[in-house]
């Protein structure tokens, strides 16, 4: 068998992280006329490098299979507008952003934080391969280019004069499999003075937090900051600031500038970070071994709440058809037996089967009508504003389950 090598150092890999054993593309929602069809199951089996730290999944599926026609639309959730909305007025002023300065963000999905800079006056590229989802940005008038980002993307960008003051990329970094083009291409693309910012799921949180349905194959990589700033490092690209944000159960948004440039210097909180992974053992091979066990009890948990449940005489909805919903339904053997169906507020989504396990999907709608004793919170990040929208569910009785860090149940 062919060693594994390591895609940020290039070391091989060998120990093992987590195994969620096969699993669907967390993404792919099945059609109605495809029930009936295989879909392909890959290896969920999670690694961690000894040299440089990258937790990371091998490549199983092109990105191109993946992101091409992608069902995931950022405009479908309030709390993440908001988010959105609330980075571009501090970017804006923190660096003097104004009409005469350039924004590129990477995987730009719907034009959902592009639109407020936009609104701005400030010149703005999204770079989204996904070309169902660009066309929605174009039709809000934000200019967007549709390809996959890295060093040849950043070079046909420059030489039509895109070099840029900030290039933002939420939720991308992760994604990508050939990291160091990527990174490649960021410092290309980025201007003297200019600066990065990338957010991401924080490994430290993860682990915490017992966050392992955030794993998927879309996602390649799972960063501490340790991790990431050698991978910024390798291209001459340094790390100055950080900031420990609540998004996606808690993420990073990191701060990266050009080696050379003296005008950006390194902050307090982003030492303070770095020495505290040290503390935690984020250098040390032995604590990653300890998440797989971690892992395996939670199972065994979640599937003991549904069973008792079911053997009670109760019904169980599903809220949501985020991916990592998909990797924990997939990972724990949860199908209809136990789950009788999910709702989202995405009409992308409703209509469809959920990948692996087969669930249907339908709008919220079908709780009020089939009054369920619990519904099962699967984006569980976003507990409290799918709480607040479903809040009718306490009139018949209904509680909330939350499965992750651990099963909790909310009347």
């Amino acid at each position: 068998m062919k060693q594994s090598l390591c895609r940020s150092c290039g070391a091989a890999i060998e120990h093992t992280f987590v195994d969620l054993g096969m699993s669907p593309l967390a993404n792919s929602y099945v059609k109605p006329e495809q029930r009936n069809r295989m879909e392909p199951f890959y290896p969920l089996h999670v690694y961690v490098c000894a040299k440089c730290w990258l937790v990371q999944l091998e490549q199983f599926t092109s990105p191109h299979d993946i992101f091409s026609d992608y069902a995931y639309f950022s405009s479908f959730s309030d709390s993440w507008l908001a988010h959105a909305k609330a980075y571009v007025e501090m970017i804006a002023a923190r660096f003097n952003l104004n009409s005469c300065s350039k924004v590129v963000e990477i995987a730009s999905n719907d034009g959902y934080l592009l639109q407020n800079f936009v609104a701005r006056k400030i010149p703005v590229l999204g770079v989204e391969p996904a070309g169902n989802v660009a066309e929605v940005a174009k039709g809000k008038g934000i200019n967007t280019k549709v390809a996959f980002f890295g060093e040849k993307t950043a070079l046909d960008l420059k030489s039509e004069g895109w070099t840029a003051d900030l290039i933002i990329g939420n939720n991308v970094l992760a994604h990508v499999p050939d990291l160091n083009d990527f990174v490649k291409g960021l410092k290309i693309l980025l201007k003297p003075t200019g600066a990065v910012t990338m957010e991401f799921p924080h490994l430290l949180r993860l682990m915490d937090q017992n966050q392992f349905d955030t794993i998927y194959h879309e996602h390649f990589s799972y960063f501490s900051f340790l991790a990431v700033e050698q991978v910024f490092a390798r291209h001459d690209l340094a790390l100055f600031d950080v900031e420990e944000l609540p998004t996606h159960g808690g993420s990073l948004r990191i701060y990266g500038r050009h080696s050379e440039d003296g005008s950006k210097p390194t902050t307090d909180r982003a030492r303070e970070l770095k020495a505290r992974e040290v503390a935690g053992g984020f250098n040390r091979l032995s604590h990653y071994l300890t998440f797989g066990p971690q892992v395996e009890a939670t199972k065994r948990k979640l599937l003991s709440f549904l069973i008792e449940a079911r053997q009670e005489g109760k019904t169980i909805a599903g809220y949501g058809a985020p991916a990592k919903g998909n990797t924990l339904l997939n990972y724990c053997g949860v199908r209809t037996d136990l789950v009788a169906y999910t709702v989202d507020r995405s009409p992308h989504k409703q209509g469809h089967y959920l990948p692996g396990v087969r669930i249907p999907i339908y709008s919220p709608d079908q709780i009020k009508l089939t009054r369920p004793n619990y519904v099962l919170i699967l984006p569980w990040n976003l507990r409290d504003e799918i709480m607040e929208q479903m809040a009718f569910v306490r009139e018949w009785g209904g509680k909330f389950v939350v499965p992750i860090p651990e099963v909790k149940v909310y009347s």
